[in-house]
């Protein structure tokens, strides 16, 4: 990094402190880099730092980045969507005292779907998700806890739904840990998709004497 940048480190900033020093910074014609961990599409406090910036004309530009329950299904070495038996991830996390969760938006709603659950910010109360996904999982589907997923000091805890309480205690995961639940995450017998079947007749790959997109032929024409 460059001997001229300025390094700020906002834990102890609040919202308005943040944004005044990013005007500060582009009112004196500086660039800022505003750094967080995962991505930005959820659960980052990135809406109201934009609306801030918006209120101040300050021009940005967003990376996105690498969200936790993609690094922790890579850890895992698992694909979530496998075919005839999930094809859903549902994306979400128990009421904390930052932000509250929405009546309808309960743990046991989004269990009886049967889709992965990727429950974030909530290993902190592992002993309420594990009651609450029991009725729907049973206690012996798949779960796993993956704190710091893709960093150095990565941790893994396997379990089952049954044992998320314990796992997260023995292993002393806290914080920001993701607890996944599905039977995707360790199932070995599936089905395969038709994707890549021989006789399956898709645009870079025409099958049969009058394939739907032929070769040399845009897919509208």
């Amino acid at each position: 990094m460059s001997a001229r940048a300025r390094l700020v480190n906002t834990a102890p900033m609040s919202l308005d402190e943040i944004i005044a020093e990013m005007v500060d910074a582009h009112t004196r014609g500086l660039d800022v880099a505003r750094l967080h961990s995962g991505d930005l599409s959820i659960w980052s406090a990135m809406g109201e730092q934009l609306r801030g910036l918006r209120a101040h004309d300050v021009p940005f530009s967003i990376t996105p980045g690498v969200p936790s329950f993609s690094a922790a299904a890579a850890a895992l070495e698992a694909e979530l969507t496998l075919p005839g038996s999930c094809q859903s991830v549902v994306l979400t996390r128990t009421t904390g005292r930052a932000s509250s969760m929405p009546d309808s938006e309960t743990l046991a709603a989004f269990a009886a779907t049967g889709a992965v659950l990727a429950i974030h910010l909530s290993v902190h109360v592992a002993a309420q998700v594990q009651n609450e996904l029991l009725r729907h999982y049973g206690a012996d589907c798949p779960a796993a806890i993956v704190w710091r997923a893709s960093w150095p000091d990565e941790r893994i805890a396997r379990t089952r739904v049954g044992g998320i309480a314990d796992a997260a205690q023995t292993n002393a995961l806290q914080r920001s840990a993701l607890i996944l639940v599905g039977r995707t995450l360790d199932q070995r017998n599936f089905g395969s998709s038709r994707l890549y079947a021989d006789d399956y007749d898709r645009r870079y790959r025409p099958r049969g004497n009058e394939p739907r997109f032929p070769l040399g032929r845009d897919e509208g024409g």
